[in-house]
């Protein structure tokens, strides 16, 4: 199933950042960045940048297209809405609830009452358009396992899971489902956004820069790439897939939505992320509960590290640019001399690869520089937020290193705030002070969790060839 053929009529359309060498031949895109080389007959099925499948050879190409980020799927047909059921986990939130069921008419919805301390009773609308079944834990279990109950209890092909603190805006369910048409797609999810966008600074924030919100381009869902998981808060899979796969792992109280994400790449199935498709969410916006919520999040660490070696990792990236960007940080003419070696033996390297394209020096010294980009904003980003405690005690010795903490700080934040001011949120000054709070609390949750598990194992970084 996971190299199932694509279905006639399914399309791709090549990403814009994709760059096209040797006549269409060579594309260099995805991420992570990779150099994908087409024969001649495959890349003339491509054209100006859409294929549609139409036979064996295509669907093969497409599927090609679409493994390796360099393309997104555009589907033509789709599962009907009564394929789906809709559970929804709750446990005292029987507001919530009642703000949520009015969006999901028409729509069979399976509530699972994990141990409310009030037994929720939920009524049948009068028009009668949604089917609402209730099914409770005597006493909490947790919401992974609730979220399996319900999906035990569903019957349909599909089942979508959404929380008691979101909802679902007009069109969200006919866009997931277009991407069940791939037969190899077993877990689709939206864009978790903001209800109330506005409010409070910290509100505005969380609008901007919510953990749930995984931005406005789509992709493919795996591990070590921009959209690495999707939340569990909304997110629409196969039943018989994750009954299969044992369902959500109910020993993890968080990160288990990560959890399943990555088993189910582990199983060669394919996950995507839909942007389009909103569902809103009521972030929490008081000081003391959100970054509590954050400190829970960074517990999630530990369980990860155990589960899937490697992956869950807070720096990953290869010894040269680790090299370079150490180089560079250090300040003195020496470091500076490393870093431009360190920087040509990485192009030198990357040439080597793409000696049969126009320019290849130019090509290679681009994304040379673009991997010393990204590796130094993740040692900056690494310094205030997964190894700050480490930060902070070096910052008492070292006058250079609390020179270099706070430029990293500073620059970080600003460059993080560039990326989502189009969103509406705060001024850099206080977006950048936000982001430091929200990565003290992470990173405080991942120590926590590391040492209450006596495993380290997540804050190892992962330093590749």
């Amino acid at each position: 199933m996971s190299d199932a053929r694509l279905p006639d009529g399914f399309g791709v359309r090549i990403d814009p950042t994709t760059r096209t060498r040797s006549g269409g031949r060579v594309l260099i895109g995805g991420s992570p960045l990779r150099m994908l080389t087409l024969a001649p007959a495959a890349a003339d099925m491509i054209g100006d940048g859409h294929l549609e499948v139409v036979d064996r050879s295509t669907a093969a190409v497409a599927r090609r297209l679409l493994d390796s980020g360099i393309a997104h799927p555009r589907p033509m047909s789709s599962p009907a809405p009564s394929d789906v059921t809709v559970v929804v986990p709750v446990r005292d939130n029987v507001d919530g609830l009642a703000r949520l069921l009015p969006a999901l008419r028409g729509l069979t919805v399976i509530v699972v009452d994990d141990g409310s301390v009030v037994p929720l009773e939920v009524a049948e609308p009068p028009d009668g358009t949604t089917g609402v079944t209730v099914v409770r834990h005597e006493t909490s279990r947790g919401p992974a396992a609730a979220r399996n109950t319900g999906l035990l209890s569903a019957t349909t092909p599909l089942v979508a899971f959404l929380d008691s603190d979101v909802v679902p805006c007009k069109g969200w369910l006919e866009l997931l489902l277009g991407h069940f048409s791939d037969p190899a797609v077993a877990l689709v999810a939206p864009r978790i956004v903001a209800l109330r966008p506005g409010g409070s600074v910290l509100a505005r924030y969380e609008h901007t820069r919510s953990s749930l919100d995984l931005g406005r381009k789509e992709s493919a869902v795996r591990a070590g790439s921009p959209v690495s998981y999707v939340p569990s808060a909304a997110m629409v899979v196969r039943r018989d897939v994750l009954t299969d796969l044992g369902g959500f792992d109910e020993t993890m109280h968080v990160a288990e939505d990560v959890d399943l994400c990555w088993r189910l790449q582990d199983a060669g199935r394919r996950l995507r992320y839909e942007p389009v498709a909103h569902v809103a969410h009521d972030h929490r916006v008081s000081l003391r509960t959100w970054f509590a919520r954050k400190v829970f999040y960074g517990t999630g660490a530990a369980p990860l590290a155990d589960r899937h070696a490697g992956l869950a990792a807070p720096v990953a990236m290869s010894k040269w640019t680790l090299a370079s960007v150490l180089a560079a940080a250090s300040g003195t003419r020496l470091g500076g001399l490393a870093a431009v070696v360190t920087f040509l033996v990485t192009t030198a390297r990357l040439r080597r690869t793409f000696t049969r394209l126009d320019e290849p020096t130019r090509i290679a010294a681009i994304l040379a520089a673009r991997g010393f980009g990204h590796g130094a904003r993740q040692l900056a980003s690494a310094l205030c937020r997964s190894y700050w405690p480490i930060t902070l005690v070096a910052m008492l010795f070292s006058r250079r290193v609390r020179y270099l903490t706070a430029v990293a700080a500073v620059v970080e934040g600003v460059v993080d705030w560039a990326e989502h001011r189009d969103v509406g949120g705060l001024d850099p000054v206080r977006h950048t002070v936000f982001k430091r709070l929200d990565d003290l609390a992470y990173g405080a949750g991942l120590w926590l969790g590391a040492i209450r598990s006596r495993d380290l194992r997540a804050l190892v970084p992962r330093i590749g060839n």
